[in-house]
Formats: C-alpha cells, sequence, structure tokens
C-alpha cells in the first residue's frame, strides 16, 4: 500500500498498533456526529471498520490512510479515497481526532489525496458526502475547490453531495 508526505502529515496504510487511538477517535460523540451512521463505536465496531478500510485498499487499489503527524509520529485521523459498493461515485473524505481540528491538517491530507486521485489513479472526479449541518467539513471541501451538487440519501441519512472535476482541480 501506497505511502504519500506532505509538509507536515504522513499519510500511510494502517498498522494494527493504530487500533487504541483509532478507538478513541470513534468514541468521541463530536468526530462521530456526522460520520457514518452519526453514532460512537465500540472498540469493537472501530476494529472492524479499521480493518474495511485496509480491505478496501485490496478490493479497489486505493483506500483510506491513517494520517500521522510527522514531528511527533502521533495519529491524527483518517484521510483518503473510497468508493464502496452502492456509493454514487469516488470519494474523497476524512475524520480527525478533535485535539487535531484546526489546524489545517484535514485540508493538507485532502490535498495529498486528490493530487494522488486525479494524478496517478486518473479519476476525472470526486466527490465528498456531507451531512448539511456539518460546517467543518463544507467548508473543507469548498476550500478544495468542491461544489454542492445534489442532496442524496446515504444508508437512511440525507446528505450533501459535493464535486470536483479533475479539470478543476488541475486550473486551481
Amino acid at each position: 500500500m501506497l505511502t504519500l508526505e506532505t509538509e507536515r502529515l504522513l499519510l500511510r496504510p494502517f498498522r494494527d498498533t493504530d487500533i487504541d487511538a483509532y478507538a478513541v477517535m470513534c468514541a468521541d460523540p463530536e468526530v462521530m456526529r456526522y460520520v457514518g451512521d452519526r453514532g460512537v463505536l465500540s472498540r469493537d465496531d472501530a476494529w472492524r471498520q479499521m480493518a474495511m478500510l485496509v480491505g478496501h485498499w485490496h478490493l479497489r487499489g486505493f483506500g483510506m490512510w491513517a494520517v500521522e503527524e510527522r514531528a511527533t509520529a502521533t495519529f491524527v485521523g483518517r484521510v483518503g479515497l473510497h468508493f464502496p459498493d452502492g456509493w454514487p461515485d469516488r470519494e474523497v473524505a476524512w475524520a480527525l481526532a478533535r485535539p487535531y481540528w484546526d489546524r489545517g491538517f484535514g485540508l493538507e491530507a485532502a490535498r495529498a489525496a486528490l493530487t494522488h486521485a486525479f494524478g496517478p489513479l486518473q479519476w476525472q472526479r470526486a466527490i465528498s458526502l456531507i451531512d448539511p449541518e456539518n460546517r467543518r467539513s463544507i467548508h473543507l471541501a469548498e476550500r478544495l475547490g468542491e461544489q454542492f451538487e445534489r442532496e442524496v440519501d446515504m444508508r437512511g441519512h440525507c446528505v450533501h453531495l459535493y464535486a470536483i472535476a479533475r479539470e478543476s482541480w488541475r486550473a486551481a
């Protein structure tokens, strides 16, 4: 699996040793407020989700990275590319542990992920599925150049689909 580096971050494959930090992130109600089924995950469910993210790489050839702060080697969250069966399109997505909010890490990591998607993977477009009340993620998507396209129902939740075309990404 691929590793990407940015100025401050390492986007790397998940490791078994990430489970403690990942489980803490997934147990935080503020982090999980707009993610997935909108509820916290038990440690067991966090492990299953982490295993699904690792398996996505084997099935699709791309996926979510564990994000690590390079200066401290601390787990920050997950950012990457996602396209499970039934998804409306290929997605760039993010979830960061709360201590790392408002530091620009999500934007930095998502830009690296999109650079990979539009470069080596040759995607023609990418989407982000965002709860309409999640102002932080909407702001991040807009800073990436994504624009609101439409509402979609994802597993019983109304979400907004933001999208960016490869040409728009390259022009920015």
